[in-house]
């Protein structure tokens, strides 16, 4: 293992996140506000990167796969910690180290979960820190990182690899990982930048507008205000925020090659995406058949709809007090989110491909039974899914259900209620967001326990479980 690279890059983070912080400095320039806490907390950053980049910044290896697998996990820990700085210095905030933390967590793993229950009282710099952390972290900012690293002699392929440990993993824009990183920054700048312009037109004054579109472009789901997007009451401010999830949710690179070709074809001949699309409208399906009757007589269908894909896209955005909801939709929701978004988004859960992936796989099972000697191959997108790609994907997925059972079970043995324990675990490993009983609303009710385990269950659902679980075995560290 190079310590030495390692130190280094993680210089180049640190180095490169203390520049953002010169945003809410800014904003409290603008609004008149103290500048302390964020002063404090860019030097504290800022000279953490120097510390650990100056002297290592000779180091000219390359990065190999145990690196990048190292980095990439270690980089959440870290970048939660020193993101959590402004929380913990804010004078009004009153934030223990644990609760600093979890916040910090939360923003940079797009989760949404929070422990403050004044949102509509904090200073305007802080509200924007947490919507600019949770944009930060939706793109990832490794891919920021990527797009420097060869410019400072470090080959970032084993980090870009690690970082999107998915099924589509090597489907790169461009042969040069630099080039690739750009690309996927500026979908994702036009993606925020549109919808800041839109939520303007739509009647959120420029600050709530780009502080949602961060937080919508990242499926973060932190709002400005404790009512969420309800605040607003405004249906196209809703259909706004639902569009946007919903591009939001789609793998990047369909975005990028639909303004390169110029052909919705790039969307229509995605199989993920197809199903995608066929897992919301069966879950529409299922709650319209519920409705019937008039069940749901005090619900807008507007507010069905808008909670059914904030929750498919692990958004966690709200409009409504959703917890006195039937049971059957609240449940359905709530399952939805652990087959999450489309690989390649800033999206949580298990994947939308992983899922179809599976599903596949039992199917083909089922037919090998019925015809033993019948050759059967799983395809996604006309190419062949390969054995090994099946097994790691199902692998995954059990790993997966025994994180939230074991995580859930923890909780309880903590002292919570059942629905805390499953909502709050599902929420937070699944990067949702909202949870029920205890949690509904905020987690700051929750036992510090609670809350370090699942901020842990927040970055090992957003480095997508197998990036975390390799670093756990002695077998990574045995050579």
């Amino acid at each position: 293992m190079n310590y030495y690279q390692i130190l280094k890059i993680t210089g180049i983070i640190l180095l490169i996140f203390s520049f953002f912080i010169i945003i809410p400095i800014g904003a409290s320039f603008f609004y008149d506000e103290s500048i302390d806490n964020f002063l404090q907390s860019f030097l504290i950053i800022f000279f953490a990167g120097l510390l650990t980049y100056f002297p290592n910044k000779n180091e000219k290896s390359q990065i190999k796969i145990r690196e990048g697998f190292f980095i990439v996990a270690i980089f959440w820990f870290i970048l939660s910690f020193f993101g959590a700085i402004p929380f913990f210095l804010d004078q009004d905030l009153k934030f223990s180290l644990v609760d600093a933390i979890f916040e910090s967590t939360s923003g940079w793993t797009t989760t949404g979960a929070t422990v403050i229950t004044n949102i509509d009282n904090l200073s305007k710099p802080l509200l924007l820190y947490r919507q600019l952390l949770q944009w930060l972290g939706g793109i990832g900012i490794v891919v920021l990182v990527l797009a420097i690293l060869p410019i400072l002699g470090v080959g970032g392929m084993y980090l870009f690899k690690a970082e999107t440990s998915s099924p589509v993993k090597d489907n790169k824009l461009s042969p040069r990982i630099t080039e690739t990183a750009k690309s996927l920054w500026g979908v994702y700048i036009i993606l925020t930048v549109a919808c800041a312009a839109l939520y303007k037109i739509a009647g959120m004054n420029y600050f709530d507008a780009i502080g949602h579109s961060f937080s919508t472009v990242s499926i973060g789901g932190f709002s400005t205000h404790d009512a969420s997007i309800g605040f607003y009451s405004s249906a196209s401010i809703k259909i706004i925020c639902m569009i946007f999830m919903f591009l939001s949710a789609l793998n990047f690179v369909l975005h990028f090659l639909f303004y390169k070709n110029k052909s919705f074809k790039v969307y229509s001949n995605n199989s993920e995406m197809k199903t995608f699309i066929f897992i919301i409208l069966i879950l529409f399906f299922f709650i319209a058949i519920f409705s019937f009757g008039d069940r749901l007589q005090s619900l807008q269908t507007i507010d069905i709809i808008f909670h059914v894909l904030s929750f498919a896209t692990t958004s966690g955005f709200t409009v409504t007090n959703y917890d006195v909801w039937p049971t059957f939709i609240l449940t359905l929701i709530f399952l939805s989110s652990f087959i999450g978004a489309c690989a390649g988004s800033a999206g949580g859960g298990m994947k939308v491909i992983r899922f179809t992936i599976a599903l596949k796989s039992i199917k083909k099972q089922l037919l090998k039974v019925i015809h033993p000697k019948a050759e059967i191959t799983i395809k996604v997108n006309d190419k062949k899914v390969d054995d090994m790609t099946i097994e790691t994907i199902l692998s995954f997925i059990i790993l997966y259900i025994i994180l939230f059972f074991s995580s859930s079970l923890l909780i309880m043995l903590s002292g919570h209620d059942l629905l805390t324990a499953f909502s709050s675990t599902a929420a937070c490993i699944n990067n949702l967001g909202p949870a029920l009983g205890d949690a509904f609303g905020n987690y700051a009710s929750l036992n510090d326990f609670s809350k370090s385990l699942l901020l842990i269950m927040m970055i090992i659902g957003r480095l997508e479980i197998f990036t975390f679980i390799v670093l756990i075995t002695r077998y990574f560290w045995k050579y």
